[in-house]
């Protein structure tokens, strides 16, 4: 259950770092806002290549690192669970 809630700050963190990305797209234009944020491989190439922030490499860490714990952990943790 632990790794269950851990999962779920870290998805948490994540979903912080994302809209940070998806802000900074939609102040640079509608369209590459709108496309940032209905394209799916289109946001992690925008992240790398077009946002600029004094923090990039945290928010980037915190955005697909994140996610990824979030995927790992949440997943261990349901398996662990014992079943009802």
């Amino acid at each position: 259950m632990l790794l269950v809630f851990l999962g779920l700050g870290f998805q948490l963190l994540a979903v912080i770092c994302w809209v940070l990305i998806f802000a900074h797209a939609f102040q640079r234009s509608l369209g590459t806002g709108v496309m940032v944020l209905l394209i799916p491989i289109y946001n992690v190439v925008y992240a790398f290549t077009q946002f600029e922030h004094r923090r990039k490499g945290l928010i980037l860490a915190g955005a697909i690192g994140g996610l990824v714990l979030a995927v790992v952990l949440r997943t261990f943790g349901t398996a662990l669970l014992p079943p009802a």
